[in-house]
């Protein structure tokens, strides 16, 4: 056991020395972000002149740099983007009111789902709602219903974006700090003057054609990247005595192989499994850490394709470490003492 701890420590270390933020490379991942997001957006409003459905395939694709903008947002918080924590602080309250993203009370969340992540006894902050089968079994009815409602795919990637920037981003939680309260409010100040602004210069019909599709593109894929990198088959999830923050970085967060095109776009969040080990990593050098690190080469890969059979899994088995289901815990649901016995003979993602 001492062995196989050090052997995790080592790890850590290792991936920990790409944990350098440089400032050219930011200020350049910067401008080759917020610059084509402004244009794309300009373009729209012209387009708009010659058709909406022209315009709105234009706000799409910028829906798709508003996603990377949230990336430079999301190292902000971890302060890993820029050495400086006061310019983490600037650009990462400034990329959160244009991806709608309150700074100080998402860095609070995030930070408590990189503590607990693939811990059973500390869900719920920051993190998808898992339930476990023995969970499952036990609720009330109401209680399988909005479980059900909830992992439902047309739910989560299509009303979880409104629900997300209009209501959970919007509001502070009762005991936040008042600089968090205080960034909360300005966020939200920021957002109403902007919006208030642009629908003044060009009129609300054409603000929400194409602000809409923008934010709803870029919600819906924010939800997706966060939802496949940890609800995988063979993810890892422990009680609290035998939760391991190496493993569940390693083993709980996947490897999405994605074109170089989409991992662009996605500020190689990706290499999600590398970002647990080490947050102080910014997202530029996220390829580096893992190609530099054989043993993270071992870790869950997925892609495109193998990655839409995570819809499928619902409940998390703790006795077989996987994930399940409705249709497959179902038989056992009115015989709770057989859970140990579903069928989860399945080829690993490895092994396909």
């Amino acid at each position: 056991m001492n062995e196989q701890k050090q052997k995790q420590k080592e790890l850590k270390k290792s991936v920990s020395t790409f944990a350098k933020p440089d400032k050219v490379v930011g200020v350049r991942q910067l401008l080759n972000t917020l610059l084509p997001f402004l244009l794309l957006w300009f373009l729209a409003y012209q387009s708009l002149s010659v058709s909406a459905w022209l315009a709105v395939p234009l706000a799409m694709i910028a829906g798709g740099f508003v996603v990377r903008m949230f990336i430079i947002f999301h190292d902000c918080t971890h302060g890993s983007f820029f050495k400086s924590q006061k310019a983490n602080k600037i650009v990462g309250t400034i990329t959160g009111i244009i991806t709608l993203f309150p700074f100080e009370k998402w860095k609070r969340e995030h930070n408590i789902h990189h503590a607990t992540s693939g811990n059973l006894d500390k869900r719920g902050t920051g993190d998808i709602w898992v339930m476990t089968v023995e969970e499952y079994a036990a609720a009330t009815f109401w209680g399988r219903l909005a479980y059900r409602l909830y992992r439902n795919p047309i739910v989560m990637f299509g009303l979880g974006p409104i629900y997300l920037f209009l209501i959970a981003n919007r509001f502070n939680r009762k005991d936040a700090k008042r600089k968090e309260r205080m960034n909360t409010y300005i966020t939200n100040a920021s957002i109403v003057a902007i919006y208030s602004l642009l629908i003044l210069a060009i009129g609300w019909e054409a603000f929400l054609i194409i602000q809409l599709p923008i934010l709803y593109v870029a919600g819906s894929l924010g939800i997706w990247l966060f939802y496949v990198q940890h609800q995988f088959e063979d993810s890892y999830y422990e009680d609290e005595s035998e939760w391991d923050f190496v493993k569940a970085a390693v083993d709980g967060s996947s490897y999405y192989k994605l074109p170089k095109i989409l991992q662009w776009v996605s500020g190689s969040i990706g290499y999600h499994h590398v970002h647990h080990l080490s947050p102080r990593v910014p997202n530029y050098h996220l390829e580096k850490a893992h190609e530099s690190t054989p043993p993270l080469h071992k870790a869950t890969t997925i892609t495109l394709r193998s990655s839409l059979e995570s819809i499928r899994f619902r409940l998390y088995d703790t006795k077989n470490k996987t994930f399940v289901t409705f249709k497959e815990v179902k038989p056992y649901l009115k015989n709770p003492s057989k859970f140990g016995m579903i069928n989860t003979k399945r080829p690993s993602l490895q092994e396909k």
